[in-house]
């Protein structure tokens, strides 16, 4: 039976424990036959699948095989395998062209300079509205690396935005009221967030701390729970069109609009950089301490 997007970014997340716990076998013999088992069906399944592609390729069915690049699961297994018909430059400027609306949203662009020698050559350039300059950084980073892993390294040169050209949303206003991230966030895998599936907004736990996570059609948000109007949290508020309802104070936050308080411009949601991988898994940055 076929698996749709969700129960595959479930699998997936099941295999990745699975094989964590693999490597936390204290017995070292039956972790190494473990390993070595787990190794053989991964080349077996990369010899089936490069003979797929090139059976295809000879039938003149190129686009068929760009047809199965752009399936989710298909794309991550042939990134695992080497067999990507996209070159890694091609994957990083998709990469990079999907992480742009996050960037803009936190005060930052990014552009890519160039990828050659197993290099990629980035530069970040941020106004300071809202996430720091090392936050907004680690998402660029993230992101790359889901995308072309095969790089020796990611070179991200930061700059600062032009104070004459700073970056706003889409009816011209500015981002305002975001707390900054903590400069020593690290990240934190959420998992695939099927509850998401339909979009709404999740309450979960992570590394200790709780994070209010948003889906607004195909694009994850995350922020700190607590309103900035009374305090409460945003566990149970309602979610309309992209805007969320706290249930204390009734105060209205836009999420097209980096989470600007409706009724006070001044007020808005605290976000938290936020990174999805080429399998669908959802990560956030937290950091050390909520503030």
């Amino acid at each position: 039976m076929a698996l749709d997007d969700r129960e595959v970014r479930e699998r997936v997340a099941q295999v990745e424990q699975r094989l964590e716990e693999l490597e936390a076998l204290p017995d070292a013999t039956a972790r190494a036959v473990a390993v070595e088992a787990v190794q053989g069906l991964l080349d077996l399944y990369g010899e089936g699948l490069a003979r797929v592609l090139t059976v295809v390729a000879r039938q003149g069915g190129g686009s068929v095989v760009e047809a199965l690049a752009a399936d989710e699961l298909v794309s991550h297994l042939l990134l695992v395998h080497g067999l990507h018909p996209l070159d890694a430059a091609a994957r990083v400027r998709r990469a990079v062209e999907t992480l742009g609306p996050y960037l803009a949203s936190q005060g930052g662009r990014v552009e890519l300079l160039a990828v050659d020698d197993g290099v990629a050559r980035l530069q970040l350039s941020s106004t300071g509205c809202a996430s720091s300059p090392d936050a907004l950084r680690r998402a660029v980073e993230e992101a790359v690396q889901q995308a072309a892993p095969e790089l020796e390294r990611i070179e991200v040169l930061a700059g600062t935005a032009p104070a004459a050209r700073p970056v706003r949303f889409l009816d011209g206003s500015l981002p305002r009221g975001s707390r900054p991230a903590s400069p020593d966030a690290s990240w934190v895998v959420a998992g695939a967030l099927p509850q998401l599936a339909g979009g709404g907004l999740l309450l979960k736990e992570l590394a200790g701390q709780p994070v209010l996570f948003v889906r607004v059609g195909d694009s994850y948000q995350a922020y700190r729970p607590q309103c900035p109007a009374c305090g409460a949290s945003l566990g149970d508020a309602q979610l309309q069109q992209a805007v969320l309802r706290c249930q204390g104070c009734q105060h209205r936050f836009d999420l097209r609009r980096g989470g600007r308080c409706v009724e006070a411009a001044d007020r808005a949601l605290s976000p938290l950089p936020v990174a999805v991988t080429d399998i669908g898994l959802v990560k956030v940055a937290l950091p050390s301490a909520v503030g």
